[in-house]
């Protein structure tokens, strides 16, 4: 069985929605509080995983494979820079660590959104924390990991030719 474009794009957004799942079991089961750059690759993976759903759905030929695949490519971008970020500020040495500041929740409804998100991107020390790790590898540094191969997937299935 070969795999099609509509198989291929449901099979991404399933890959996304898992991992969000497994976030929130982290979250609730495990008692892990995610920090605001954690929040902002979740906010990531709903965006590819909702963008490859409706390409699932939608099944486009030509111009809207490339549509579809690179909007979700962009997307996985943003996730690539902000799980970067954060595997950066993980990496700081302890006495370059930035202060811990407010949440993310805090500084959206106190702050203008860009100066929010600019708050956010500079990162705080609980970003900085490692709470978990698999393999010796950090919750961040998976997240980028992921980011890439979603990246990737998308990115192969616009270009094929099925």
């Amino acid at each position: 069985m070969s795999l099609n474009f509509r198989l291929g794009a449901a099979l991404g957004a399933a890959v996304c929605f898992l991992l969000l799942g497994y976030g929130y079991y982290l979250q609730y089961a495990r008692g892990l509080d995610p920090c605001p750059l954690c929040l902002v690759q979740r906010g990531f993976y709903y965006l590819v995983g909702g963008v490859l759903v409706v390409a699932a759905i939608h099944a486009p030929r030509g111009i809207g494979r490339l549509a579809y695949g690179g909007l979700a490519a962009l997307f996985a971008a943003g996730g690539i820079a902000t799980a970067g970020r954060q595997v950066w500020l993980q990496h700081l040495p302890p006495d370059r660590v930035p202060a811990c500041g407010p949440d993310l929740f805090f500084m959206l409804g106190n702050f203008p959104l860009w100066q929010a998100l600019g708050k956010v991107f500079a990162g705080t020390g609980e970003c900085a924390v490692v709470d978990w790790a698999f393999l010796g590898l950090s919750i961040a540094e998976w997240s980028l990991g992921w980011f890439v191969a979603l990246a990737a997937w998308a990115l192969w299935l616009c270009a094929r030719r099925i």
